[in-house]
């Protein structure tokens, strides 16, 4: 029997980018011998035609399944959506933009036939983003994987082949606050690397603003690493070690030069620094708090309002 080959495709207001994805996805996959395919578009609630153009689309050709959630989970509750719906013997999460060069679709199955269990897509020319992004997320790498035993590739994005297998063991993972590139990177498997240049957005524009790409970078660190907290508590010690070098500074200085009248700045720079500071870790507690209050309701990571193409 042919393979099954299941593109998991989430999207949310692609309204300017589905025409271009189906014109070009469509005829590729046709063309890759050995196999069958579906497509699994998962609709996030969008408020422009994308929903309507989807369902078109599906009409058009039955291979086209449309999941269409009740509102806005977000983009890795869409995933999970798509990978739980997924059907193939090789899955691959794509974005309608088509940033990610749909022509490495053959190169990755041929990975995959040769054994690679996951086969990763690697971003090694990101000159498409703009500098204060591409910094920004280096940065967030090289954080994350100091700080966390669970080791994100770097420049890799969703755009990647998973085996049968590996979807079976991602569909375990019971979180409903989800950090999908963590996720991936956590259940491991066979594991090869293919490079390619990023492209600019075949249409529309990116919906992660820098305040969501902060937030999502925050998830990260709180979902596979709790050196965060382990962090303040070294700080705790120290600051606690220099209160009591300072006060041993403030006895000699009494003894051997009396009590002079204290100055008003060092008592304000010390009450200020050392309330930011238990304001910042009582912060940073309540992200952690807030995980465990959100995983103890135990709601569904996304609901289906109905399934078009079945």
């Amino acid at each position: 029997m042919p393979a099954l080959i299941s593109l998991v495709v989430p999207c949310y207001n692609e309204s300017e980018a589905i025409a271009p994805f189906a014109a070009t996805i469509i005829p590729l996959l046709e063309a890759i011998p050995e196999t069958q395919w579906e497509i699994i578009c998962v609709d996030d609630g969008s408020k422009d035609d994308t929903l309507a153009q989807l369902i078109a689309l599906s009409q058009r050709d039955p291979r086209v399944r449309v999941i269409e959630l009740s509102r806005n989970f977000g983009k890795e509750a869409a995933m999970t959506a798509g990978l739980d719906a997924a059907r193939g013997d090789a899955v691959i999460p794509f974005d309608a933009d088509m940033q990610d060069p749909p022509e490495l679709i053959p190169e990755m199955l041929a990975a995959w036939r040769a054994g690679a269990e996951v086969v990763l897509a690697r971003r090694v020319d990101r000159s498409t983003d703009s500098a204060m992004k591409r910094q920004t997320a280096l940065a967030f790498y090289k954080l994350h994987n100091a700080l966390s035993h669970t080791k994100i590739p770097e420049n890799v994005g969703d755009f990647r082949l998973m085996d049968r297998v590996v979807v079976e063991a991602l569909k375990t993972l019971p979180e409903r606050q989800r950090f999908m590139k963590g996720l991936f990177a956590w259940v491991g498997f066979r594991t090869v690397t293919i490079d390619y240049v990023r492209r600019p957005r075949s249409a529309g524009q990116s919906k992660f603003s820098g305040f969501k790409l902060w937030n999502f970078a925050l998830e990260g660190f709180t979902s596979f690493s709790t050196a965060p907290l382990k962090i303040w508590t070294y700080l705790g010690i120290a600051g606690a070690l220099l209160a009591l070098l300072y006060g041993v500074l403030i006895l000699l200085r009494t003894l051997l030069l009396g009590n002079p009248v204290p100055g008003y700045a060092s008592l304000f720079v010390a009450i200020t620094f050392f309330g930011s500071v238990q304001l910042i870790s009582i912060g940073l507690l309540g992200e952690y708090i807030g995980r465990i209050y959100m995983e103890a309701k135990q709601r569904p990571t996304y609901i289906i309002r109905k399934r078009h193409g079945d």
